[in-house]
């Protein structure tokens, strides 16, 4: 993608530059437009607003987002129409270009005469695609194309439309872009007008997959360490099912530096086996994805196969393997021929890691190989480090647990408790055991698996949308001062309610604290300091905010002409201009210079559909300027919804109005849509979770069918033993996903405050839900794990004592 976003950034932006205001040029720069193409450089134009569009014929009504364009648009790109070639024909009369939704919505084709606002225009084709434009924005309005020329006629830009004013350049070959802008940039700044290169779209397009990118490198990072874990426990297990072969090959005359070569080699073929297997299914899901989220993205994504990728990765895979697999297989330099004769010759038992040079340096080597893979998937020295270090503290952390577990076992058990009870909890510090290693592997699946989640479900709820908001199914807005009265009245002979009248007034900074904006976008950002805000002024909280600091209005405090008003300012834009209670904004209102004081601060839920902005004024300071209103009714048959938006286009074609329910629903739908890719990219480490805790119970299935069939022979019965089996599975599962669980709340908050700089909230009842399933899934495993204990012959578990 990151590849596609560089190759395809001039048709992204549409030109080498884009000069982009919330209102009209001012004179200034519509003079640096018009010397423009002395100097060879091309300019084209864009404006972009909403309105209602009707179809004349079927007399329907939907809201969308008009682009009035003029000839030379794009300069870069090409926009795909049906039928072939109509992009030419725009500018040859009153024509629009739509999108295909808008005609189903209305039940209208290509010929039929669509109206927006006080002109109509014929419908000549349908868009297919438009460079830099993904076709997940028409879901949410569709775009109408019609010639910049016939804008004025609309009568849909009045005062208070939201509307988006673009230039776009075109530079003669070989010129210097950055410097191009650097010459235009105090002007630009000075009237509100932004500027944005190729280079800045490339950036910015990549920082916005970049949350992506991190979130897949997070789940390759731990589906790769759940498989090492899973690599280490299963050659344990096989170490321990080939230690009679080994000893036969000691007695055949091999070192025990070649039988551990020989299983190392084993292990690599495993390994070049299984990493195989992963790239194939790599470069599968490397075709797959970017199909299912094509919609979200404004490039076409060019695939093709990457052969350093596919041997970096087959190569990990390989190395992870083996790496992993060094340390259970050095047991085998250990093996005594004498196994042959006497099972418990040479127990495959692990010194002190101290004391063997070998394991110290197998262990090294291991540390600092996922240090470097942390690093490669960051893409962070410090980002890599940090994570390898809390995974190094889990895993101690994890070990320390275990160790603890062995030990409170052995002061804890009581003569009093029933046997089965006893002697599932004294398995669990008995010779041989393997708690430590089987603890571990579980807690770290655990621990991997509960902060993948936690992740994933902050990640999401960042794109949640809430569904408790006001009632409010539609809203009509660029309602003007005198059309309120007249559109109020409407919507009550319609017989239905106002739930809220907004009024919303348009503003700029002027100063701060008495300091001039103009002198003050050297050290603060220059959109906050820039922007047009769009105001509105209440004495009361809305259920979409929440007072943070300060305090609300004074209702009954008296208010002055000449009084400085109280503003309550959200908290982020506050933290943006680096402002707090107290502080001073001079706005300019109209070319009207309004003072204020920040009250308070308040924390804005954004994603709810009701009127929500940064800044309130207190009632009495705004009442006399200039200003257009919001109203938001409901109406639950959607049939009298679209008579009452028919009738608003009739009576006052410039008032837009939204059906809510189709955006609640279209919005949902395509965030469910990041779900389900999201979810679906965790599934491979859920998956490669269980696989390790098989093999971390399968490790010591051995010396549980021993165990299990001495005390058959001594004569316990079968529920006797699966008993022993539950309370011994039972306290390791439950310590395990225990302490893993509370290890990834502690993860999870760092990756999520660190990695993405995003809030952290923990979901208690899933994650309790993770660790109980995960719980019961390892006694599970571990009692069925002893079901071959019933058919070994009790004579084979003599011989071995």
């Amino acid at each position: 993608m990151t590849r596609s976003v560089r190759q395809q950034s001039r048709s992204l932006l549409g030109g080498d530059v884009a000069l982009s205001s919330r209102r009209e040029f001012p004179a200034t720069v519509e003079r640096i437009l018009d010397s423009l193409p002395r100097a060879g450089i091309q300019v084209s134009r864009v404006t972009t607003f909403g309105s209602m569009a009707t179809v004349t014929r079927t007399d329907g009504t939907r809201y969308a987002q008009v682009r009035a364009v003029t000839p030379a648009y794009p300069f870069y790109g090409v926009i795909e129409t049906a039928p072939a070639g109509r992009w030419r024909d725009l500018h040859r009369g009153r024509n629009a270009l739509v999108d295909p939704s808008l005609l189903i919505a209305l039940d209208a084709g290509v010929g039929d005469s669509l109206s927006l606002g006080f002109t109509r225009f014929a419908i000549i084709g349908t868009i297919l695609s438009v460079p830099g434009d993904p076709g997940i924005t028409a879901a949410l309005g569709p775009r109408v194309f019609i010639p910049a020329q016939f804008v004025e006629e609309t009568g849909l830009l009045g005062m208070g439309s939201r509307a988006e004013f673009d230039a776009l350049l075109r530079l003669p070959e070989g010129r210097n872009v950055a410097g191009f802008v650097k010459q235009l940039r105090q002007r630009l700044d000075s009237a509100s007008v932004r500027a944005q290169t190729v280079e800045q779209t490339e950036r910015n397009l990549t920082e916005a997959i970049r949350d992506l990118g991190r979130f897949l490198g997070l789940v390759g990072l731990v589906a790769l360490l759940l498989g090492g874990v899973g690599v280490a426990s299963a050659i344990h297990a096989y170490v321990v099912e080939k230690r009679d072969t080994a000893a036969i090959l000691r007695c055949l005359g091999a070192s025990g530096k070649q039988v551990m070569a020989i299983y190392v080699m084993e292990a690599a073929a495993m390994g070049l086996v299984g990493a195989a297997a992963g790239v194939i299914a790599g470069v599968f899901i490397q075709f797959v994805l970017p199909r299912a989220i094509g919609d979200f993205i404004p490039v076409d994504v060019r695939l093709r196969l990457e052969p350093a990728a596919i041997a970096a990765g087959f190569g990990v895979g390989v190395l992870v393997a083996i790496l992993f697999a060094i340390r259970p297989l050095l047991a085998l330099r250990r093996v005594s021929p004498l196994q042959t004769l006497r099972q418990d010759a040479s127990p495959v038992a692990a010194r002190r890691l101290w004391r063997d040079p070998a394991q110290l340096a197998a262990v090294i080597v291991l540390a600092l190989s996922v240090v470097g893979v942390a690093i490669a998937r960051t893409g962070s020295w410090k980002d890599g480090s940090a994570m390898a270090a809390g995974l190094a503290g889990a895993v101690g952390i994890l070990w320390g647990s275990a160790a603890l577990l062995a030990y409170v076992a052995r002061r804890v058990l009581r003569e009093r408790w029933p046997f089965v009870v006893r002697q599932g909890i004294a398995n669990l510090y008995r010779p041989a055991n393997q708690t430590r290693p089987v603890m571990l592997s579980l807690g770290f699946g655990a621990f991997l698996l509960s902060t993948l989640y936690l992740v994933q479900t902050n990640l999401l709820r960042r794109l949640q949308l809430s569904s408790d908001a006001t009632q409010a199914n539609l809203v009509l807005f660029d309602i003007q001062e005198d059309q309120i009265s007249g559109v109020d009245s409407l919507v009550r002979a319609s017989g239905f309610p106002i739930l809220q009248r907004v009024p919303v007034v348009p503003m700029r900074i002027a100063a701060v604290n008495g300091t001039a904006t103009a002198d003050l976008t050297r050290n603060r950002p220059t959109w906050a300091l820039r922007r047009e805000y769009r105001s509105s002024y209440r004495d009361t909280l809305m259920t979409s905010e929440k007072l943070v600091a300060g305090r609300w209005f004074d209702a009954a405090a008296p208010v002055r002409a000449d009084s400085i008003f109280e503003i309550s300012v959200d908290k982020g834009i506050a933290e943006d201009l680096r402002l707090g209670i107290g502080d001073r904004i001079r706005w300019d209102v109209q070319g009207v210079q309004v003072e204020s004081r920040i009250s308070s601060l308040r924390e804005v839920n954004f994603a709810r559909f009701e009127p929500n902005f940064f800044v309130i004024f207190e009632p009495g300071a705004l009442e006399q300027a200039p200003q257009s209103f919001v109203i938001l009714t409901s109406a639950a048959n959607p049939a009298t919804r679209t008579q009452l938006q028919r009738a608003s286009v009739d009576r006052y074609p410039n008032v837009t109005s939204i059906d809510l329910s189709l955006i609640q629903t279209t919005v949902r739908g395509i965030l469910a849509r990041v779900a389900v890719a999201v979810r679906f990219m965790a599934l491979f480490s859920l998956a490669t979770g269980v696989l390790v805790m098989l093999g971390a119970v399968s490790a010591s299935r051995r010396q549980r069918i021993r165990e299990g069939v001495l005390l058959k022979t001594l004569g316990a019965t079968r529920a006797q033993i699966r008993k022993i089996m539950f309370a011994e599975y039972a306290a390791l599962g439950v310590l395990g996903s225990a302490t893993g669980m509370l290890l990834s709340i502690a993860g999870a908050w760092a990756v999520m405050r660190f990695a993405f700089k995003a809030p952290f909230a923990v979901t208690v009842v899933p994650l309790l839900a993770i660790a109980a399933g995960m719980m019961l899934l390892t006694v599970a495993i571990g009692v069925l794990s002893g079901r071959h204990i019933f058919a070994e012959p009790p004579m084979k578990a003599l011989r071995e004592v």
